[in-house]
């Protein structure tokens, strides 16, 4: 009888062991989305343009291409995603001529 309720503890320590390992492993896993900001070149950086491309992370979220696209500058950009909570992570730029707008690609991510 002692045996077995030993056994039987040693068992539901196992368990509990191996149920909270698995959950501290767990790794987060993020939607990415890519929006394209066009600015002028000579006109200190003013926005033409701010262009998103039909992504699946966008699938079943409250944000849309068409909220995103309304906005006027990249302040107004970054506060829209950060309110949506959606990570600011990354910026990059391509300049291609000197009188050619500038691309800047804004990464953003959200916890799945």
């Amino acid at each position: 009888m002692k045996t077995s309720m030993i056994t039987a503890l040693w068992c539901t320590v196992f368990l509990l062991f191996i149920t909270f390992e698995s959950i501290s492993q767990d790794i987060p896993t993020y939607d990415y989305l890519e929006v394209i900001v066009i600015q002028k070149v000579n006109n200190s950086g003013k926005v033409k343009r701010i262009k998103v491309e039909e992504q699946q992370s966008l699938e079943g979220k409250q944000i849309t291409i068409k909220q995103i696209e309304k906005l006027e500058n990249t302040s107004d950009l970054l506060n829209f995603m950060n309110t949506a909570n959606w990570e600011f992570v990354d910026r990059q730029s391509v300049v291609s001529e000197e009188n050619d707008p500038v691309w800047m690609s804004y990464i953003f991510r959200k916890k799945k």
